[in-house]
């Protein structure tokens, strides 16, 4: 089958790769009939991680049930499914928990499993023609049969749960103000899940005018961070007091307002000062035990220097952490079947999956307002 394969730094192809097949009875094969590019795939893309080549990559990945493990109970052939990016066994004490990002099973020697991606298991990615699901029972969420909302239900396979899991961590009550940094597709997510929870104010702060004009788009603030402070200008709709709640959807790679050198805290220190005393931060956005890219040698080892003083004396609560998909993924998509939601408004191209290897060139430099990207096998 062709499938999208880590070459190198700034490299990807679409190469010849062998077929998945049915290696456990728990298993399906599923053709795919959408994967998306993501924001986490850029960090490898970049070699900013420790990936190596041959990885096959797509952890977003919705598609038609082609074959079906003889264990498998709930699926059938033809059934249309979407899959989260957790890969998960659904018995270990935190998949019990509801902590499907933080399998036990998976991956053993480590908390997690996912497809495509580095240090995440042996599960090779969507970004192909058919992928193996293990555990399928547990990791397919079935979808209406057909094409409809195709755009939209992909999406729960990481970007809508984790936006929605920022609010989650951040605790997101109705009525209440949200700063959200990053106007990415995960952070446009969290501003639309915002509002849906009942924000009465959501901000999105971002630089890319595309990015800020979707977040208009849907009710949010934009917040230009080259043109003013961030902060500042948060407060100055908050009048002064900063927002009640705050997420942070950017990650380690956080630039300076010119943009010409990254800062990996610069989001969080701006988090602590952009939310009220006891309110609350929410942190989907990736953080990494080692970036090889780093700015400096403490970064370098994951270590960053975050105003904790100013977090204590302010009695913040923060909760960080990957989205456990399965915790949401089901009430999402019955939002998304009665045309509650309607999250594909992130999507920028549709695009075969030939077109990967310069759909991730110009994704990656944030060119010809690419935002988010679905490839079709």
């Amino acid at each position: 089958m062709k499938a999208v394969v880590y070459k190198a730094p700034f490299q990807v192809a679409v190469e010849e790769v062998e077929d998945p097949r049915i290696e456990h009875p728990s298993d399906v094969i599923v053709r795919i009939t959408t994967s998306a590019i993501c924001g986490s795939d850029l960090h490898m893309y970049e070699g900013r991680t420790a990936a190596e080549p041959g990885i096959v990559f797509g952890h977003e990945n919705l598609g038609i049930v082609e074959q079906v493990g003889s264990g498998v109970t709930s699926l059938t052939h033809g059934d249309r499914v979407v899959m989260p990016f957790n890969v998960a066994c659904g018995f270990c004490k935190n998949c019990i928990d509801g902590y499907t990002g933080y399998c036990l099973t998976v991956n053993p020697g480590f908390a997690g499993g996912a497809y495509g991606y580095v240090a995440m298991g042996p599960y090779k990615g969507g970004q192909a023609e058919y992928l193996r699901v293990p555990y399928a029972d547990f990791n397919c969420l079935k979808l209406p049969a057909g094409t409809e909302h195709e755009a939209d239900f992909v999406l729960l396979a990481d970007i809508f749960p984790t936006g929605y899991h920022g609010c989650e961590l951040a605790a997101v009550s109705p009525g209440e103000s949200v700063a959200v940094y990053g106007g990415g597709p995960v952070g446009l997510m969290a501003a639309y899940s915002a509002l849906l929870r009942g924000a009465s104010m959501v901000l999105v702060v971002d630089r890319v005018p595309e990015r800020l004009q979707k977040a208009q788009d849907i009710g949010a603030i934009p917040i230009n961070f080259q043109q003013a402070d961030a902060v500042e200008q948060i407060k100055q709709h908050t009048n002064g007091e900063g927002t009640d709640k705050g997420v942070d959807a950017v990650g380690y790679q956080a630039q300076t307002s010119t943009g010409d050198r990254e800062e990996p805290a610069v989001v969080l220190n701006s988090l602590i000062r952009s939310v009220r005393a006891t309110g609350r931060i929410g942190v989907p956005g990736l953080y990494v035990p080692a970036d090889p890219g780093a700015p400096d040698e403490a970064a370098k080892q994951g270590m960053l220097l975050v105003a904790v003083g100013k977090l204590f004396e302010k009695g913040l609560r923060i909760g960080t952490g990957q989205c456990n998909v399965k915790r949401y993924n089901r009430q999402l998509r019955d939002l998304i079947i009665t045309g509650r939601a309607t999250p594909s408004f992130v999507v920028s191209h549709e695009l075969p999956l030939d077109q990967a290897p310069t759909a991730y060139e110009k994704f990656d430099k944030r060119v010809e307002g690419y935002t988010k990207v679905l490839l079709h096998p």
